[in-house]
């Protein structure tokens, strides 16, 4: 087995120590680093950042060809990290010796460990694998105790354990993942990019922080969970309306489709998206029309047939509804010299 080892919790250095361990190219932009590996030992990328409160994210994705460690050493004050699989899967054990546990697909895990007790991360042989690791340092600082994120976190996932380790798995959550995606579909550079990326950091955070809670909710309930392979036919759904959303669709079709019961998709739906099915396809026919008003030179109704929809009225009440004016008024107010991140 090959051993990464990281002694530090400074992003400049990590990636220091990640370039001397894997080689490959490095490259640094507006507070983001990028290091590409193509050799006989790993392909891939990891990304990284740092942002406000201590918080600094690693984006891992990667294949090995022989299985790996990426053994974190422990600084004097433990951080708590978040870790997020969107595909492949990986273990986790406090130090080589301790018990593995696994993080698969669409699961978050959130760690802390003792002092002195180093985080071990362990990547499969040929498994492709993506792996978005946030870390907080629970380093308070004497001007900034009573609002820190920080002291929230370490009251949450630190103090609570005694010194002692801290593991914990959730059950497989879709709008995480949706949050990574637009984490890394930012496109801007500069400051814009820190600031858009650091905003969804933050929400994919307190997704982590809102899925542990509601396990602990319902630890004790009788849940109706869906299996990774459903999970996996629903977020597949998904994008697939998400990149049609024109299409007609119908319940009994995504159904067929998905090999999904009617009450399953229902279920998924909701749970993902906090939509139905056929609200799901609506709102994402309406951001398409938002996005062809602003950059098409086609008429109302042009778009209306465009999006799938067959009622002009019935396409301009929802419009409303959610941009507050109607899709003519929304067309006249773009300007050339509007800005949209």
């Amino acid at each position: 087995m090959k051993i990464i080892t990281i002694n530090t919790n400074k992003i400049k250095n990590i990636f220091e120590e990640l370039t001397s361990s894997f080689s490959g190219k490095i490259s640094f932009d507006s507070d983001e680093y990028t290091l590409e590996i193509n050799n006989n030992f790993a392909k891939g990328s990891i990304v990284g950042s740092a942002f406000n409160d201590n918080i600094f994210c690693l984006q891992f994705d990667m294949v090995f060809s022989e299985d790996t460690s990426v053994n974190i050493a422990n600084p004097h004050i433990s951080p708590v990290y978040f870790a997020y699989c969107s595909k492949g899967n990986l273990s986790h054990s406090f130090g080589l010796s301790g018990i593995e546990r696994k993080l698969k697909k669409f699961q978050t895990a959130i760690v802390s460990s003792k002092q002195n007790e180093n985080n071990i991360l362990f990547f499969e042989k040929n498994v492709s694998t993506k792996l978005t690791l946030i870390v907080i340092g629970t380093h308070v600082s004497v001007n900034n105790q009573q609002n820190s994120l920080n002291l929230k976190v370490k009251e949450t996932f630190f103090e609570k354990t005694d010194g002692e380790n801290f593991f914990y798995v959730g059950s497989y959550n879709l709008k995480i993942a949706e949050n990574i995606e637009q984490l890394n579909a930012v496109t801007q550079t500069g400051i814009v990019r820190n600031l858009l990326k650091e905003g969804i950091l933050k929400i994919i955070l307190a997704l982590e922080i809102q899925q542990h809670s509601d396990d602990m909710k319902n630890y004790l309930k009788e849940t109706n969970c869906l299996t990774l392979r459903e999970m996996e036919e629903i977020k597949q759904l998904s994008d697939y309306i998400k990149n049609n959303p024109e299409e007609p669709f119908t319940i009994k079709s995504l159904s067929k489709k998905s090999g999904l019961s009617p009450n399953k998709l229902q279920e998924g739906f909701k749970m993902i998206h906090d939509r139905t099915v056929n609200d799901f396809i609506t709102h994402m026919r309406i951001l398409k029309a938002e996005i062809l008003i602003r950059n098409s030179d086609l008429n109302i109704s042009e778009i209306v047939y465009c999006i799938g929809f067959t009622s002009r009225s019935y396409f301009s009440k929802i419009f409303k509804q959610k941009f507050n004016c109607s899709p003519k008024e929304y067309k006249f107010n773009q300007s050339p010299l509007a800005i949209t991140a």
